[in-house]
């Protein structure tokens, strides 16, 4: 048995050595990705199969008499994994914090180092299962306000994408980028609207009273109308692409609200039929969630619109995410090392950190266990957390549109 234990391992290390061994300075936030990654698998698998192996910790199952629910030992293996996760990405956001140039030491601690990273996070997710109780349910209150902290730094995130975006096509002061921005917008408004009315059909079935759905529904056709209303006002200097790629993300989150709606609830048009869905839904469900936490992380921390070090130049924002260590040809090593960093390494890891309570919530369904264990991110509170994120993004966008009006005298980027 001892021989079999030291077999696993030394292939264990090995594994890791090879993974580490592949990581280069390029590829550092790609890394951290996969560990992010890899963090939401476990905690996927800890949910569906971990409940019998919590239920033998005298020090989680402190139920006297009562006897715990399936899905509170759910939400328990889910908060413990995000737990690790965060303390992991918060120490190394601290340690990183006023990085200003890759001439401090720490900049090698940021890109290298990969086997003890790996090791160390093992060890800290690890080490949360033998937290009491009550530290968790601490952890848990706080990561519903980092969550929605996350969402509001995705909106912002968007904003600053979608104005990027058409400030670099309007400077390239040709008539075929013009047309190009114009067809755009045309199709991401019609696709805006269409979209709206098939939502109509789904969520809005004929012999019930579905008045709250409708409600969302047109509530986010008028936000697409204002949008456009405002972005075409002489007197605002805005633009149509932007209003028509935010009337899309809006009626993207109102179908991503009402589809979290429970599924018993007759007005859920695509559930109503069933009580739980196939695996294979539950699989494409996960794999959109991991797709859009990661890039909004990645995204998030390598924009210097938050939070750049004071030595960064702005224009590294618009640098392809792999590209910040990149140097001219002919730049001697001396130079590259005293380059100033690119991005904020201390805002990269916190977004990170706040990603894993946003996941946590997600897998968790919000810590609600009224709805199946077999559901991921389903129940009224993730409804009214996405559609609260649609009206944050909405209000934001028209913020940016207005805000030059209101304050002449100050600068807006």
């Amino acid at each position: 048995m001892s021989c079999l234990a030291s077999c696993c391992a030394s292939l264990t290390c090995g594994l890791c050595s090879s993974v580490a061994s592949g990581i280069s300075k390029k590829s550092a936030r790609l890394a951290y990705c996969g560990l992010f990654g890899l963090s939401l698998i476990v905690s996927w698998i800890l949910r569906e199969v971990g409940t019998p192996l919590l239920e033998k910790f005298p020090w989680i199952n402190t139920s006297d008499g009562d006897t715990r629910t399936k899905e509170w030992y759910q939400i328990q293996a889910v908060l413990r994994v995000s737990l690790g996760n965060f303390v992991f990405f918060g120490i190394l956001s601290l340690i990183m914090i006023g990085i200003k140039d890759q001439n401090d030491k720490r900049d090698s601690w940021h890109h290298g180092g990969w086997c003890a990273k790996i090791i160390i996070w093992a060890l800290l997710v690890v080490l949360m299962f033998f937290l009491p109780n009550v530290v968790i349910s601490i952890y848990e209150t706080i990561s519903k306000f980092g969550a929605g902290l996350f969402l509001l730094v995705q909106v912002i995130i968007l904003l600053d994408g979608v104005h990027t975006w058409n400030d670099a096509w309007v400077a390239k002061d040709e008539q075929k980028w013009y047309v190009a921005l114009l067809a755009i917008s045309v199709g991401c408004y019609l696709a805006a609207f269409t979209f709206s009315g098939i939502l109509f059909i789904w969520f809005n079935p004929s012999g019930h009273d579905c008045g709250l759905n409708v409600f969302f529904i047109v509530m986010t056709m008028i936000l697409a109308f204002i949008f456009a209303v405002i972005a075409l006002n002489p007197s605002v200097n805005g633009s149509l692409l932007p209003a028509s790629v935010i009337s899309v993300y809006c009626a993207y989150v109102c179908y991503t609200a009402l589809s979290s709606e429970p599924h018993d609830y007759v007005c859920n048009g695509l559930h109503n039929k069933s009580k739980a869905v196939t695996i294979s839904t539950l699989v494409l469900g996960m794999l959109t969630t991991v797709l859009s936490v990661l890039y909004s992380a990645l995204r998030a921390g390598s924009s210097t619109t938050f939070l750049s070090p004071p030595s960064s130049p702005k224009s590294a924002g618009k640098k392809p995410l792999l590209e910040g260590e990149d140097v001219e040809e002919g730049t001697e090593n001396k130079d590259i090392e005293g380059r100033p960093v690119s991005y904020s390494y201390s805002f990269f890891h916190l977004i990170f950190a706040l990603a894993s309570m946003y996941s946590a919530m997600l897998l968790s369904g919000w810590t609600s266990s009224s709805e199946s264990s077999d559901l991921i991110d389903v129940g009224w509170t993730s409804v009214w957390v996405r559609i609260c994120s649609q009206w944050v993004t909405a209000g934001l966008y028209i913020w940016t549109l207005v805000a030059p009006l209101l304050f002449p005298d100050r600068e807006f980027f």
